[in-house]
This record gives structure tokens, C-alpha cells and sequence, in this order.
């Protein structure tokens, strides 16, 4: 499991170890019901305090990806409801953004562009289209109420 981390990040040390793990999870890398590292493995691995992987583990725990077996580890959770709520609150991100961006002036393909430029950026290809039409009908919306 490779996760690097990045020392001039302002943000600490486990919450980067926590957004890393689950964005594993989320994308399939790490499947339901695996067994992560222990805090031990994990610590050495990534040559930190075994208390800061302590604490991205009880993260984790308490956002619901991992669930612990007394005296057998961490394993990964069912993601499936989890990641379709993550996706939903990410469109709705993108929503609100376009229609701020299009109240700003940004016309609809600039919107577009922009925000595919990004999934590419994140290493995302697949389901560009539905995010470019989904980005379309909000700025779309946007343009109605501003009409109205």
C-alpha cells in the first residue's frame, strides 16, 4: 500500500494519512472487508509515530470506512451507501459552484471546461460526460433564474 505524504501541507500529518486511506476505499483500492496494516506496520512503513496512524484508524472508525475486530485489526466497511452520499454532496458542490460561477459572468462552456479540466487534473476520466451535463444543467438553471 503506497501512500506518500506531503511535509509542507499545512494539514497534519493523520488527517492526510485518514483523506489518503479513504480515498482508497472509495475508489476500490482497498475492498471491503480487507485488512489494513497495523498501526505498527503502518507507522514503519510510513516512518511516523504509531500514534498518529492511531489516530487516522479512530478517524476513520468514527467516518464509518473502518470498523475494528478486538485482537484481529481494522477492516474496511461495505463503502457503497457511504461513497453514493459522498457523490451526491460532491454534486451538489459542483451545483452550487456553477451557479455561482454563472452569476459571476462565466458563460456555460468556460463552466464546463473549467470543471473537467479538473476531473482530468484528478486523474479522472471516466464520467466526464455526466459531469459536463450536470455542470450544463446547472448553469443552465442559473441563466432561467437570472432571466426571470
Amino acid at each position: 500500500m503506497l501512500i506518500e505524504l506531503d511535509y509542507k501541507d499545512r494539514r497534519p500529518i493523520y488527517e492526510q494519512v485518514t483523506e489518503k486511506l479513504a480515498s482508497m476505499m472509495m475508489l476500490g483500492v482497498l475492498e471491503e472487508n480487507s485488512q489494513l496494516p497495523s498501526v505498527r506496520a503502518m507507522a514503519v512503513a510510513l516512518s511516523i509515530n504509531p500514534n498518529t496512524i492511531q489516530r487516522a484508524y479512530a478517524e476513520l472508525e468514527r467516518q464509518g470506512y473502518i470498523y475494528s475486530v478486538k485482537g484481529k485489526g481494522s477492516f474496511v466497511t461495505d463503502t457503497s451507501k457511504l461513497r453514493q452520499f459522498r457523490l451526491q454532496e460532491a454534486r451538489d458542490h459542483l451545483r452550487e459552484a456553477a451557479r455561482e460561477a454563472a452569476r459571476m459572468g462565466m458563460a456555460r462552456d468556460e463552466i464546463v471546461k473549467a470543471v473537467l479540466e479538473g476531473a482530468a487534473d484528478g486523474g479522472c476520466r471516466e464520467g466526464q460526460e455526466e459531469i459536463g451535463k450536470g455542470l450544463e444543467d446547472a448553469a443552465r438553471d442559473c441563466e432561467n433564474d437570472r432571466r426571470e
